[in-house]
């Protein structure tokens, strides 16, 4: 039972870690794997549902980085393709 203990404070660890990060950058999910070598979806869950059983105030502050880059995702995306095709030509 040791290493199991110690497996959930590594992913508490990180989790707050990458809360703390997205917040402190107002980074994407994409961004924040990235940065710290673990997938999207990983990064996901850690930000939307384990967040809030580890610390509820720190939840609600990611939540609001993670509204705003969707609200902004759609003019990334735009932007990304505009330059995508200004290289080709």
């Amino acid at each position: 039972m040791k290493g199991s203990r110690h497996n959930n404070t590594c992913i508490e660890e990180r989790v707050i870690q990458t809360a703390e990060y997205m917040i402190e950058t107002n980074s994407t999910v994409r961004q924040t794997a990235k940065k710290f070598g673990v997938s999207k979806s990983t990064v996901h869950k850690d930000v939307t549902s384990r967040i809030l059983v580890i610390n509820p105030e720190l939840a609600a502050n990611v939540r609001r980085v993670l509204d705003v880059n969707k609200q902004e995702r759609h003019i990334r995306g735009g932007m990304a393709t505009k330059e995508k095709y200004l290289h080709q030509h």
